[in-house]
């Protein structure tokens, strides 16, 4: 329900405001609060306390903290569990002389500290200092809290890699939108990203990306790299202060070149080795019990690294003629009473699945996990379309929709000319902002098991930051908004209108996006 009032400031439509994602509920109230130097905060606890840095960092105000409200105050608190607004949730009241916020956790409090700092003009999303500042927010209550929980960006590092320093800016900008799971793509066939101590080939060949046979960078350059755990730890610590979770992908049993290169015994060949370790025959590990246990040892360093109870194997496009051909695979698929190569693929997922739930986490995998049979504990993130993500539901398991049709964000995004490469595809703004994300064709019950829905970023032709924030955003804007809010408040037309806001606060942090066009719409 969305009450419609006067709104101060002359706003004459209560969205006028520039939230987004919109909230569950707002009411306009009548006048403004004023916010400056003089403005004082009351957060006990931690949490609180968190939060309150967070304004000040925001608003590069000085808000002092008291001990009780009072006259021109900022009331942080954590309340009781409250089911009418969840675990992600909050309440909003700014009056014209006192603003309330409480939530039930600290998450809760942080989306309620965005929305407040949305309410402010865009000047104040710059890096630049802004002292003696003085703003007028509209009065309002908000009672907000998300959709889905899982509300997710995935970034491929191992086509191009990208540093520390600008995946942090993509965190930010999430966080900014509500954005929750950051999908980090750190292996497949051109580059292993992530220091593994006990496997040091892994990066010291595997992240040198010689492309000889699989994949050519767009403009000839060489774009090895990888994190340490020092800087992985530093990201996830970073991510964590931002409530995102980082989900990490390490490829299995496809999509694999750079492993194969770094330890080829892991690798399936039907002839001789080459000399050149990249010119492999195939992109496949093979199902030998010593590679299962090699990639048990890197999940071990993987989970001691990132505390997301999901672990991403991939398990997508793994091309089964190189097992066909190969008389080992044959045996392995006979010795375990295997029908095909499918069921190959299943036992290994399911392999990897048992020791990532006798560890407390969960597996998750693109769809082509279900072929063969999906293993106990899976999730499955649906990109082929919607089939995967309805086919796990109705067999009781978790799914993340990210279809191509929508949620591909290395699509084009623009028939016009001009636009930098992309992979293929058409995805434009306003398809993104129209997808729904829980299918009709599942009933009450299956529709639980739709944890949420993800946008990704391929980087095959994505080679400089500036390219992949051209992609993200504003598409990311769309995605956040149909992740967060009711699925009845959506109107396209208001939409636009709070982007453009949204649109001037992107460029006051020295994000690069795409412009929307002279109709105003995304792209067409």
């Amino acid at each position: 329900m969305i009450l419609l009032a006067a709104l101060s400031l002359h706003h004459k439509d209560i969205h006028d405001l520039p939230l987004l994602p919109w909230p569950s509920q707002v009411e306009a109230r009548v006048g403004s609060f004023k916010l400056d130097d003089s403005t004082t905060i009351v957060a006990k606890g931690r949490e609180a306390k968190e939060n309150a840095d967070f304004l000040r960092q925001a608003t590069k105000l000085t808000l002092k903290n008291v001990g009780k409200p009072g006259e021109n105050s900022i009331v942080l608190r954590i309340v009781k569990p409250d089911a009418s607004i969840g675990k992600e949730g909050y309440r909003l009241t700014v009056g014209n002389s006192e603003v309330d916020l409480e939530a039930s956790t600290s998450a809760g409090l942080f989306y309620g500290v965005q929305t407040l700092r949305q309410l402010l003009p865009a000047a104040t999303y710059s890096t630049a200092p802004n002292p003696g500042s003085s703003y007028q927010v509209p009065a309002v209550t908000i009672s907000d809290q998300p959709r889905f929980s899982w509300r997710g960006m995935m970034l491929d590092v191992s086509r191009h890699f990208y540093t520390t320093e600008e995946v942090k800016k993509m965190l930010d900008t999430m966080a900014e939108h509500k954005l929750n799971v950051f999908h980090w793509h750190l292996t497949d066939e051109p580059g292993w990203r992530i220091e593994i101590r006990r496997y040091p080939n892994l990066t010291k060949l595997g992240s040198l990306q010689n492309y000889d046979t699989f994949s050519k960078p767009i403009d000839g350059q060489n774009h090895g790299g990888f994190y340490t755990q020092t800087e992985i730890r530093d990201v996830v610590s970073y991510a964590k202060k931002l409530h995102i979770t980082v989900v990490p992908e390490i490829e299995m049993p496809g999509h694999s070149v750079a492993a194969i290169a770094s330890y080829p015994d892991l690798g399936v060949w039907s002839k001789d080795r080459k000399t050149n370790p990249w010119a492999v025959e195939s992109s496949n590990l093979n199902g030998e019990e010593s590679t299962i246990k090699f990639y048990e040892n890197v999940l071990d360093e993987v989970m001691k690294l990132f505390p997301s109870t999901w672990i991403h194997v991939g398990g997508d496009e793994v091309d089964k003629r190189p097992w066909k051909e190969n008389r080992r695979i044959q045996e392995l698929i006979k010795q375990r009473g295997l029908k095909n190569e499918d069921e190959l693929q299943s036992w290994f997922i399911r392999q990897i699945d048992g020791y990532l739930t006798a560890h407390g986490r969960r597996l998750i995998g693109w769809d082509e996990i279900l072929e063969g049979g999906l293993a106990q504990g899976a999730t499955v993130m649906s990109w082929r379309g919607i089939e995967g993500g309805i086919a796990a539901a109705k067999a009781g398991h978790d799914a993340v929709m990210s279809p191509t049709s929508h949620m591909y964000f290395d699509y084009y995004q623009s028939r016009a000319s001009g636009e930098p490469r992309a992979i293929g595809g058409f995805v434009p703004l306003d398809k993104v902002y129209a997808y729904e994300p829980v299918p009709s064709a599942l009933n009450e019950n299956e529709a639980k098991h739709i944890l949420g829905v993800q946008g990704n970023i391929w980087c095959e032709y994505i080679a400089k930051p500036s390219h992949m924030e051209y992609m993200a955003w504003p598409r990311g804007c769309a995605l956040a908004e149909l992740a967060w809010s009711p699925k009845e408040t959506r109107n396209w037309g208001q939409f636009i209108i709070r982007l453009r806001n949204d649109l001037q606060r992107l460029k006051a942090e020295g994000m690069n996006f795409r412009m929307l066009d002279a109709d105003g719409n995304g792209g067409r």
